[in-house]
């Protein structure tokens, strides 16, 4: 099994290719986090949409380029309109990503996110408390906050990609994607971005657009990763806190999106 680190050589393809194609990602995530979600999408030069009924959320999965499912405020409800999203795009050949938020604390999400398992996400994004509980290692963490290493997280992580086929992709201190026998490490990042509500949420977003890209899916979803912690250092350089940090942070993401670029047209 081979182990490498990605750095910005290896990232600005893939990043170059996220801003020329502009992939649409359909995104049906927790209440929380959308606006977020959105902005960071836009700042990447990427179009999201929220389209949320059961209905309508079959019918546009299949026209966009990529799917994300998001479990953070999961409702029985909302379990139909994702269940018609992933099928109808599992049915047009269009990659979704799952989110599997407090999975392993709660039990609605976890029966559901077993479920989901079944029905081949491209890609999975979670803390290392989600992916351990994901793939049967632990009851999972403190709701959305991990309790445990990204490092106790890693072989986890390789279990599940080869068992749901998924680049599988455990974020923290260190990040570690997967493809069950490849694994990329992404280093950096700071842990304000932990102290910002839905970066987390947006940065599996930003796999899903990622996911929907030519190429490697794995060093795909690794350029995703990276982005976010290199755009977390920058935005902790030119803020004071947590609420100049958000607002740096989409800054900093448009930046890289722009190849280090101010682009303001």
């Amino acid at each position: 099994m081979s182990s490498d680190l990605l750095c910005g050589t290896h990232a600005a393809p893939v990043v170059t290719q996220l801003r020329r194609h502009a992939p649409l990602v359909h995104c049906i995530t927790n209440d929380v986090v959308q606006n977020v979600t959105a902005n960071v999408l836009l700042a990447l030069g990427a179009s999201p949409a929220m389209v949320v009924d059961a209905e309508e959320a079959a019918e546009f999965a299949a026209i966009a380029d990529a799917l994300l499912i998001n479990l953070g405020t999961l409702t029985r409800p909302q379990q139909q309109a994702m269940r018609a999203a992933i099928d109808s795009a599992c049915a047009a050949g269009k990659p979704w990503t799952l989110d599997p938020v407090a999975v392993g604390a709660l039990t609605l999400r976890t029966s559901f996110a077993h479920e989901l398992l079944a029905r081949k996400p491209a890609a999975i994004r979670a803390n290392a408390s989600e992916i351990r509980a994901l793939a049967g290692e632990s009851t999972g963490g403190r709701g959305v906050d991990s309790t445990e290493s990204t490092h106790l997280a890693r072989e986890a992580a390789i279990t599940l990609a080869r068992r749901s086929g998924a680049i599988v992709a455990v974020t923290g201190e260190v990040d570690f994607i997967t493809d069950g026998e490849r694994t990329v490490a992404v280093h950096g990042g700071t842990a304000m971005l932990t102290r910002v509500v839905g970066t987390g949420c947006a940065l599996s977003a930003v796999v899903a657009a990622c996911s929907a890209l030519a190429g490697d899916r794995l060093q795909n979803v690794a350029a995703a990763c990276w982005l976010m912690k290199r755009a977390g250092e920058a935005a902790l350089a030119a803020s004071h806190g947590p609420g100049s940090f958000a607002t740096a942070l989409l800054d900093s993401l448009h930046v890289q999106a722009c190849g280090g670029r101010h682009e303001t047209h």
